[in-house]
């Protein structure tokens, strides 16, 4: 890491790569204030700034380590920074001297060819150049497209249409192409704007406490040191290996549709049951009862059913979230306690989620998370026998609550998705389950990796859509993959359906497909499951979807190498094909398709009425269609059949496993 003074200004230039540049008449800083609008929607927010002063700080004195910012030679110093690092890393720590600065912008250098990824879970473009994205935890909306009529009624009717940069789990990191990661430590809002070809701009609203700046020789050490810096996740849980985790929310009558899914041929590692807590009824329907502990009414017996299920090495799985509704037992236990968050009077908030009220737990307060973790996550679901569960909802802070720790919740928003996977990791922990009990979050942000063991995408539309479908899992997958989140995986099926847009029997035959080459398969019944096809509705989507399972557990021991490689390396199971043909440019724009590890390239069939597919095989290795055993040079286009239960898959004729892939064939 070198600052390299010049006559008007300082270039930081990091393992020969110029980061950035200063001169008094092209300053890299800019500071001022705004004033922003937020309004919350049921986790959907309007965000809208109006900004008051945005002042370039043309004039940087640089002294030793240290630069002082001003915007003349004769205004005073309005901030600090402390350049530290080495070879290969650098970190700008920030100092404000003037305390009405409530907004930073910073210009980094940019080539007009390069790539960027990252921003934590982007689902609609993985190469994030030449586009804004802000950075702030949401509902992702429904179709995520202003052009469409879905994001059009929903936004209508719940302000709820999202567009492509709203997302469940941003993170304020990303990778160049040029080699090197930016990240900001903060929790404030942000946006990172790659429109310009000369220079990319970060956006702060509020002094960052530090920028890191990561370089690495190869993609794949640049992968391994954002691993390192975020935390990995322990090995998947062995009993996954065995199947598919079934999704079901039928009370009672789950255990006998499982049973029937079985008898089809269907590998099964778990039942995996939302409403294992019971049912509140709505004008909107159906709705969870947020109590978080068994409902005998709804499953009788449930611990003993359980256990008879864990003897044949099925596991079972709830939900939870970090909500409590007013009407359960828990909420007068946390309310006594003080472990809600409150109002501006001091009382319990409230929030309502639809014709129920419900408490904020106060995770900020160490004594509620640990009562949450021991009492709701200890005592109601590991020690009743789960093995997992969704984490729902990390995205739901509210920014009008009153927090212990004092921080204001606009603040704290982005932060408590992590302090909601520490609590549900802390609750495995205690009971000595880590890498036993497997929890999965959609939420997310800087550092939730060191906690949560599993992510899924999301809540996407039972279509396939571009920027709501299918494809975006891919996306997700990959933008989080490269920050440190090694296992990714989504509802199988889809979730939303919403204004008629109900499942087809080729779509969820097309997401069994891509399932089976995730790290883990699970099915959901999605939010009107009366609505629509689920897997055992027809016996020709239940036949292909118990061979898909089958395909998933054929291919357990490479999958198990690529756990190992996340433990040594946190290197991701999905991988963007860059990663491993990083020579290979035609490959860093790449979203529709996958390396499942090094060996494998998986490009699921995405769009409805295709049974022939194509899709680029980097250059420098020799590829072979698993299905048929054609072999084909990369480098090029490959175009295959593709009739449901074989999706295009590819894979290296030099790989180690490629017995195993070859086997595939015989399915």
């Amino acid at each position: 890491m070198q600052l390299q003074t010049a006559d008007n200004g300082f270039d930081l230039v990091l393992d020969g790569r110029l980061i950035l540049r200063h001169r008094s008449d092209a300053p890299c800083l800019f500071v001022g204030q705004g004033d922003a609008r937020m309004d919350m929607y049921h986790g959907n927010f309007d965000i809208e700034d109006y900004v008051i002063e945005r002042t370039p700080l043309a004039h940087a004195v640089v002294s030793g380590t240290e630069i002082a910012f001003s915007a003349a030679p004769d205004q005073p110093v309005r901030v600090m920074l402390n350049v530290s690092g080495d070879g290969r890393n650098a970190v700008v720590a920030f100092h404000s001297a003037d305390q009405s600065i409530n907004r930073v912008w910073l210009r980094v250098k940019a080539d007009k060819d390069e790539h960027v990824w990252g921003g934590g879970e982007q689902m609609s473009y993985f190469d994030m150049r030449g586009r804004r994205f802000p950075l702030w935890t949401s509902e992702p909306g429904v179709g995520r497209d202003k052009t469409t009529e879905i994001t059009f009624k929903s936004d209508v009717t719940g302000k709820s249409g999202g567009d492509y940069w709203n997302t469940n789990y941003p993170q304020p990191t990303y990778l160049s192409s040029r080699r090197y990661a930016l990240h900001v430590e903060t929790t404030a809002y942000s946006a990172f704007d790659f429109r310009k070809d000369d220079f990319h701009e970060v956006e702060i609203w509020a002094v960052p406490e530090r920028i890191e700046f990561t370089s690495r020789p190869t993609f794949v050490a640049l992968v391994e040191a954002m691993s390192e810096r975020f935390g990995r996740q322990p090995p998947l849980p062995d009993w996954v290996y065995g199947g598919a985790i079934i999704g079901l929310k039928d009370g009672a009558n789950s255990l006998d549709r499982l049973e029937a899914i079985i008898a089809a041929g269907t590998k099964v590692s778990g039942l995996w049951c939302e409403d294992w807590v019971g049912l509140r009824h709505t004008s909107f329907g159906a709705r969870l009862f947020w109590d978080w502990k068994a409902n005998d009414d709804r499953y009788p017996g449930l611990r003993q059913r359980i256990a008879e299920l864990e003897d044949r090495g099925i596991r079972f799985l709830g939900y939870v979230n970090p909500y409590l509704a007013v009407d359960g037992s828990l909420f007068p236990e946390a309310e006594a306690a003080g472990y809600f968050a409150t109002d501006e009077n001091g009382n319990t908030a409230l929030v309502d989620f639809g014709e129920f009220d419900c408490g904020v737990v106060d995770f900020t307060n160490p004594d509620a998370a640990a009562w949450f973790a021991e009492r709701v996550i200890g005592q109601n679901m590991l020690d009743f026998g789960l093995s997992g569960w969704m984490a729902d909802f990390g995205e739901y802070l509210p920014i009008d609550v009153k927090l212990a720790n004092g921080v204001d919740a606009k603040l704290m928003h982005n932060a408590w998705p992590t302090l909601w996977a520490e609590v549900n990791a802390r609750a495995v922990e205690s009971r000595g389950k880590t890498g036993e009990a497997m929890f999965f979050m959609r939420a997310g942000f800087t550092g939730v990796q060191k906690h949560c063991p599993l992510l899924w995408g999301g809540d996407q539309s039972v279509d396939f859509t571009r920027h709501d479908g299918l494809v975006t899992v891919i996306s997700g997958a990959l933008s989080s993959g490269l920050l440190g989140n090694a296992y990714h995986h989504s509802d199988i099926g889809g979730y939303t359906s919403l204004f008629g847009n109900v499942r087809t029997a080729e779509l969820i035959m097309r997401w069994a497909e891509m399932g089976a080459f995730t790290p883990v398969m699970r099915t959901h019944e999605g939010n009107r499951p009366r609505d629509n096809l689920q897997i055992d509705h027809d016996p020709q989507v239940l036949a292909h979807f118990a061979r898909m399972t089958r395909v998933y557990v054929h291919l357990v021991p490479y999958l198990k190498s690529l756990v190992a490689e996340a433990s040594a390396q946190g290197l991701p199971v999905q991988r963007p094909l860059f990663l491993h043909f990083e020579h290979d440019a035609r490959t860093y724009a790449i979203q529709d398709a996958y390396l499942y590890g090094p060996d494998l390239l998986v490009a699921p069939v995405w769009q409805a009425g295709k049974m022939e597919w194509s899709t680029y095989l980097p250059e420098g290795a020799e590829w072979v269609h698993v299905w048929s055993g054609r072999t084909f040079v990369g480098g090029h286009e490959a175009t295959v059949l593709a009739p449901f239960g074989e999706p295009p898959v590819f894979y290296r004729a030099a790989s180690k496993f490629a017995e195993l892939f070859a086997g595939l064939r015989n399915f």
